[in-house]
């Protein structure tokens, strides 16, 4: 996999101004994702004494139900990127107003609701909106990225710009809701979503490569499938996706309970987002020589070796482990901006995929949902039954939680490796 990128297209962005004008709608997106997934069932137990039980079966149902629209979802990111300028900055704006409108509904119900019995049925219908508002403006964005072209370096180029945003916003988030609350919080989610919005005006004008399947059908829907090499790219992302969110998963219980310091947990994931953002452009550069495929296999590797190394940690081992962060954080880099870069090709080339790029990401969107869903489904099981319980610190007691942490994610890239030279996906990366 050694074949660098040839395309000879001009560059879909041509400065950083273009650059943060199309990338800029990544922040607000993943800064609200963190209240949706991971505060609201603290807020709604804490203020409104919601079972947690509850709570966990509601979100589980809302959740399903987003999957499993995503590629409809996507289908009409499709029609919207194909009606023009006017249609697309309409189609972004209203999906901004119900984000908000759904986060503001959903964390501050009316008096009235709050304190009654249809709060349940408040929540879901106000999450319902906001997750479905979310999945829209981000599947609509990804599929816009896609549709500016370029060849391999300037695709992942447009993927930088947008996955670096969304590393500043998921930092932001995890700041901001506990320093300042979530009256602050939604001022500044509503504040970022409109210069997001405002930015899309002044950002290039998607091109999609051709007119795809007419209507929402069955026959548009599964397209991309038909397209053997999304099939492939798409074996990979999701093997190398749980990889990547078993550790995901488990680092709050690997901090806590086999490093044993708690306190380290902002510093340890701040640097490893950091790591994350500041690689972007490395691997940008480093895809202008070497190619997208070859970009990712580097990545999977350099987080191989990063976890190995996690597997024999234990107490006291935190200035180790933050070199492990800093190590899986460049790594993730990798993962960031060149399965996107990887797809928007495939999508402009010739194939079955080509002329779908929002129903494509759809799929994508869904996998990655997937991952997360798997990833917890195999890994917190596989803990119960190896003896690990939460809040054990005893060093033998945790050899579990270290092994399942670090060494089942390493057997799953290197299975993801193996798909990938099995796909040669090197060998369809420039198109333009």
């Amino acid at each position: 996999m050694t074949a660098a990128p040839t395309g000879a297209a001009a560059p879909p962005l041509a400065g950083p101004s273009q650059g943060l004008a199309y990338g800029l709608l990544g922040l607000p997106l993943a800064f609200v994702a963190l209240p949706l997934y991971v505060h609201l069932p603290a807020h709604y137990a804490g203020r409104f004494g919601v079972e947690l039980a509850t709570l966990g079966a509601l979100l589980l149902a809302v959740r399903a139900l987003d999957a499993v629209l995503d590629p409809w979802i996507g289908a009409w990111a499709d029609r919207a990127l194909r009606a023009g300028r006017a249609a697309r900055l309409g189609a972004a704006a209203a999906g901004a107003a119900a984000l908000a409108l759904g986060f503001q509904a959903l964390f501050f119900p009316p008096a009235a609701m709050a304190a009654g019995p249809g709060l349940l049925a408040w929540a879901a219908a106000t999450l319902s909106v906001a997750c479905l508002a979310y999945s829209g403006l981000g599947v609509l964005h990804q599929a816009w990225g896609a549709a500016l072209g370029g060849d391999a370096p300037a695709r992942a180029r447009v993927v930088a710009w947008r996955e670096g945003a969304a590393l500043a916003g998921v930092v932001a988030a995890s700041v901001l809701p506990g320093l300042a609350g979530m009256d602050t919080t939604r001022t500044v989610l509503v504040a970022a979503l409109a210069a997001a919005v405002a930015a899309l005006a002044l950002a290039p004008t998607p091109t999609p490569a051709a007119a795809g399947p007419p209507g929402l059908s069955v026959r548009t829907l599964v397209g991309p499938w038909h397209d053997p090499r999304f099939r492939a790219l798409m074996a990979v992302y999701l093997l190398n996706g749980v990889a990547g969110a078993i550790p995901a998963t488990l680092v709050l219980f690997y901090i806590r309970d086999r490093l044993q310091w708690p306190a380290g947990e902002p510093w340890l994931l701040g640097l490893y987002f950091i790591a994350a953002a500041a690689s972007l452009p490395l691997w940008v550069r480093a895809v202008r020589r070497a190619g997208l495929a070859a970009c990712w296999v580097a990545g999977m590797g350099l987080s191989i070796v990063a976890f190995v190394g996690a597997a024999a940690l234990g107490p006291g081992d935190g200035a180790a482990f933050a070199v492990v962060c800093a190590a899986s954080g460049l790594a993730l880099g990798a993962d960031l901006c060149v399965p996107p870069a990887l797809l928007a090709g495939v999508l402009r080339g010739p194939g079955a995929a080509a002329g779908q790029p929002g129903v494509a990401f759809g799929w994508w969107q869904a996998a990655t949902k997937l991952n997360l869903a798997l990833a917890a489904g195999l890994a917190l099981p596989l803990l119960q039954a190896l003896g690990y319980t939460p809040g054990d610190t005893d060093p033998d007691d945790t050899t579990a939680l270290a092994l399942v942490y670090a060494l089942l994610p390493c057997g799953l890239k290197a299975l993801a490796l193996l798909a990938l030279w099995r796909a040669r996906l090197h060998r369809w990366e420039t198109p333009a």
